[in-house]
C-alpha cells in the first residue's frame, strides 16, 4: 500500500531569509553607470549632434552643484554650445573642456543636461571624463576608462560611434575675423585710420619735401645776394676815395 508523504513547507522565517539572499545577490551584481552619455546621431563626422548627459546623485546630504567635463580629442571647447540644463545653470569653456553648474540641485536629484557639438570626430568611441562637485564640497570622479573588458570602479561616460555616413567630411574649424586690417611693420595705418602703437609716423609726401628744399634754396640765395651788395659798396667807396686823392695830387703840381 502506497502512502503519500507531505511536502516540506518553508516556514515564514526561512522564506524571509531566502528573499534577503536573493536581494543581496542582485545588489552584488554589476552596478549601473553613474554617469552616462547618449547622442542624437552617434556616427563619426556627424554634424550638429546633441549629446545628452546624466550624472546620478549619490550623496544623501548634498546636491550636485557643478560638473567638470574633459572633452575627447577632436572636439574643441569652442565647438560646444549649451542646449538644455537645470534652471540657472550655465556652461563655461575651459582649456580642456567645459564646466556646467549653478545653484545646487535638491539632494537625490540627478544632473541632466544636453549640449550641441558642431561635429563629432572620426573615432570609434569618445570618452567624457567627468568630475561631479556637490554643495558640501565632495567630488566624485568618473574618469576611469575600462580596457580589455575590465571593470572599473569609477567609469567615465563613453559614447560608442558608428561609421561615418558616405561622403561625410571633416569641416574646417571656425575662426574669428580680425577687427583690424593686417598692416606691415613699416607704419601702415589700421582700418580705423590710426597708426598702431610702436609704429613711426609716415614720411612727408614728395611734394612737401620739394617745397621745403625750394624754400631753403631761396633763403640761401637771398643771403648770398646781400653779401655781394655789401662788397660792391665797399669797392665803390674805395674807388671814389682813390679818384679824389689823384685829383688833389695833380692840383699841387
Amino acid at each position: 500500500m502506497n502512502r503519500s508523504h507531505p511536502r516540506p513547507e518553508l516556514s515564514r522565517p526561512a522564506f524571509t531569509a531566502v528573499c534577503a539572499l536573493v536581494v543581496v545577490g542582485v545588489a552584488a551584481g554589476p552596478a549601473a553607470a553613474h554617469a552616462g552619455v547618449t547622442a542624437s546621431d552617434p556616427r563619426a563626422l556627424a554634424e550638429n549632434v546633441t549629446l545628452s548627459f546624466t550624472s546620478e546623485a549619490e550623496s544623501d546630504t548634498a546636491g550636485i552643484a557643478e560638473l567638470r567635463v574633459v572633452l575627447p580629442k577632436g572636439i574643441a571647447p569652442d565647438a560646444v554650445t549649451l542646449k538644455d540644463a537645470p534652471e540657472e545653470w550655465k556652461l563655461t569653456a575651459t582649456p580642456e573642456g567645459y564646466t556646467i553648474g549653478g545653484p545646487a540641485l535638491a539632494t537625490g536629484t540627478d544632473a541632466e543636461y544636453s549640449i550641441t557639438v558642431r561635429q563629432l570626430p572620426d573615432e570609434r568611441s569618445l570618452v567624457f571624463k567627468t568630475l561631479e562637485t556637490y554643495s558640501d564640497g565632495k567630488i566624485s570622479r568618473w574618469i576611469e576608462v575600462p580596457t580589455d573588458g575590465e571593470k572599473v570602479d569609477n567609469p567615465a561616460p563613453v559614447l560608442e560611434l558608428r561609421a561615418a555616413a558616405p561622403g561625410a567630411e571633416l569641416i574646417a574649424p571656425s575662426s574669428s575675423p580680425s577687427p583690424t586690417v593686417d598692416a606691415p611693420a613699416t607704419g601702415t595705418a589700421t582700418a580705423s585710420g590710426v597708426p598702431s602703437p610702436g609704429q613711426s609716423a609716415a614720411p612727408p609726401p614728395p611734394a612737401a619735401s620739394a617745397s621745403a628744399q625750394a624754400a631753403g634754396a631761396e633763403e640761401a640765395g637771398s643771403g648770398t645776394g646781400a653779401t655781394a651788395g655789401v662788397v660792391a659798396a665797399v669797392l665803390l667807396l674805395a674807388a671814389a676815395g682813390t679818384f679824389g686823392w689823384v685829383r688833389r695830387s695833380r692840383g699841387r703840381v
